[in-house]
């Protein structure tokens, strides 16, 4: 599958997705170039190792990256990880292995994760609303009715999920929902902005919002892409643990 894609001497952008030490000499958000070295197999590649002028940016092994490949019929996406760095033949590479499987990539789109996960959500009030939208310090008013709702996929933009409450689009709308962080349970509290909302042929009074995240701490925004990329880490090893079978 992914030969069939992606060849030997494909340009690549690797763009950070956790926090990485100094070493790395990289920050979340910056972009790296490189180029397919050589094909090992469907789940790991040979890159050149990134420059910046005359200078190797040695990425730490475990460091991990999603990656966008130029390939002849068009652009593809993927998480990788870094498993081993070294020289050959007077080049300097890295060898990456993939953690998700390869997708044709749209620009200015987060990786999205299927998922079920329980979250509460509630529209907010007018004077909530107003704070928000003017950027002024704000704090949530507590103690109102919560709507049960289920995420169905999630990303570092946003999140598309299920409830019987219908929430107008263009509205904003509070959402409340825990993920793994650090071995715990931990609680997200966010502001989202409603971009659809359609009631399901097969489900009548059960509606799909997809929505996106409002002002988004960063920290937070890097918390959620970390959850997403171990997830799908550990999707990605179990079908290969269950294909051994």
């Amino acid at each position: 599958m992914f030969s069939k894609f992606i060849s030997v001497g494909d340009k690549i952008e690797l763009q950070a997705m956790v926090r990485e030490n100094e070493e790395s000499q990289g920050t979340p958000g910056k972009v790296y170039h490189s180029t397919v070295h050589d094909i090992q197999s469907e789940d790991t590649i040979e890159i050149t190792m990134p420059m910046e002028k005359t200078k190797l940016i040695l990425l730490p092994v475990d460091s991990e990256f999603e990656m966008v490949f130029y390939g002849a019929s068009g652009l593809f996406q993927c998480l990788a990880r870094v498993i081993d760095r070294y020289k050959s033949n007077n080049t300097y590479i890295l060898l990456l292995e993939m953690t998700s499987n390869l997708r044709k990539y749209q620009r200015r789109e987060f990786y999205r994760l299927g998922c079920a996960l329980e979250m509460s959500t509630r529209n907010l009030q007018d004077e909530e609303v107003e704070t928000i939208e003017s950027r002024q310090p704000y704090t949530l008013s507590r103690g109102l009715p919560l709507k049960q709702s289920v995420i169905v996929d999630i990303s570092g933009g946003g999140l598309r999920f299920l409830s019987s409450q219908r929430y107008e689009p263009g509205s904003l709308i509070y959402c409340s929902y825990h993920l793994m962080n650090g071995g715990e349970h931990k609680k997200y509290e966010v502001i989202s902005r409603v971009i659809s909302a359609i009631e399901l042929d097969n489900r009548p009074g059960t509606f799909e919002h997809r929505v996106q995240f409002y002002d988004l701490d960063p920290t937070v925004r890097e918390e959620i892409i970390k959850y997403i990329f171990e997830e799908e880490r550990k999707n990605r090893l179990k079908k290969k643990y269950s294909s051994q079978q």
